[in-house]
């Protein structure tokens, strides 16, 4: 009988506390009858021990291989698997993430009833200890994103972009595989592209995974920060954002900062810049009460630094990255190094 093969493709670096526990995930995924799997790993170059768990792991089951990903960034290390997966479906799987046993078979569901160019669930964040919680309750929350689809977690319907993705192999064959000049946002920035050109991106409430968000609060603004500057990047090649909500974080930062340095010279200005700092206290404080009432009051304490924090790196990595795309400047390495 033949055999339908399926791709899982996964870009990593460094994640040896991580490593085992993904790669038994993948292999404890339920698949239907005459689905082979295959399992492809690229690593970023890790010297943590990261490769000789991987090779281990590789050399004990024939469908996981590690793929060399020289240039440790994970657009280039998604594409590397892609040139070399044999699968007539491709599915992507992160290791900071866990998964449902039936992962990949609700997304092969949603593709056979959709006929989408790209399906995926929702992003929903979990996290452990009070810190991480927060950043994880902020993250989910609309207050915060903006009301970005991808985070809600009963929406059943297209959407601009989805988490992570699972995609027929016609679709890089049609559309392109990702952008390796973006560090960040290579998958909004594929999903736009599919988007644009009338392909439908699909998200499935019935498609299951935990994302685990950053622990620390410079963690998440040296993560928002990246996210921010590569934005940009990302509408400079497009001529258009993918949503209205990415633009708001830089124009707040951008219109608190000018109000602050006009005030210098021009007193209004000043107490404009006060006003705009009062009101936003006031709609952070607004927003953490509505989350802790959702989450747990035992987070409102930390919730007002970590709404800040998101929003505060992003506005200020899209200010640069804005500096950088009207000076026709190349990308900075200085936001080129990931970050976790």
């Amino acid at each position: 009988m033949t055999q339908r093969r399926i791709s899982v493709i996964a870009p990593c670096r460094n994640e040896q506390a991580h490593v085992v526990a993904f790669c038994d995930a993948v292999a404890a995924q339920a698949l239907p009858e005459g689905v082979a799997l295959e399992v492809l790993v690229a690593d970023g170059m890790s010297d943590d021990g990261t490769r000789e768990l991987l090779a281990q792991r590789c050399a004990a089951d024939p469908r996981f291989a590690m793929i060399d990903n020289p240039r440790r960034i994970v657009s280039s290390g998604l594409n590397r698997c892609i040139e070399r997966a044999r699968g007539e479906v491709i599915v992507r799987m992160d290791l900071h993430t866990r998964y449902e046993s039936d992962y990949i078979v609700e997304c092969l569901a949603a593709l056979e009833r959709t006929g989408a160019a790209n399906v995926g669930g929702p992003w929903r964040a979990e996290g452990e200890g009070a810190t991480q919680e927060a950043i994880a309750a902020a993250f989910q929350s609309r207050w915060v994103t903006g009301g970005a689809r991808s985070r809600a977690l009963d929406h059943e319907g297209p959407v601009d972009t989805v988490y992570l993705g699972c995609w027929p192999r016609a679709t890089f064959d049609r559309y392109g595989l990702f952008d390796e000049d973006l560090v960040r946002n290579q998958d909004d920035e594929h999903n736009l592209r599919l988007t644009r050109r009338g392909a439908v991106v699909w998200q499935s409430a019935r498609i299951v995974s935990v994302y685990r968000p950053r622990e620390t609060l410079a963690q998440l603004f040296r993560q928002q920060l990246q996210y921010g500057y590569w934005k940009p990047f990302v509408m400079r090649k497009h001529g258009q954002a993918a949503a209205l909500r990415q633009l708001a974080p830089g124009a707040f930062v951008a219109a608190l900062a000018l109000s602050l340095l006009l005030g210098l010279v021009w007193p209004a200005a000043g107490r404009g810049a006060v006003l705009l700092g009062n009101l936003y206290g006031v709609y952070v404080l607004a927003a953490s009460l509505a989350i802790a009432r959702d989450e747990g009051y035992e987070l409102l304490l930390r919730l007002p630094l970590v709404i800040v924090t998101y929003h505060a790196g992003y506005g200020l990595g899209t200010l640069c990255g804005w500096f950088d795309v009207l000076r026709g400047r190349s990308p900075s390495p200085a936001f080129g190094t990931l970050t976790r």
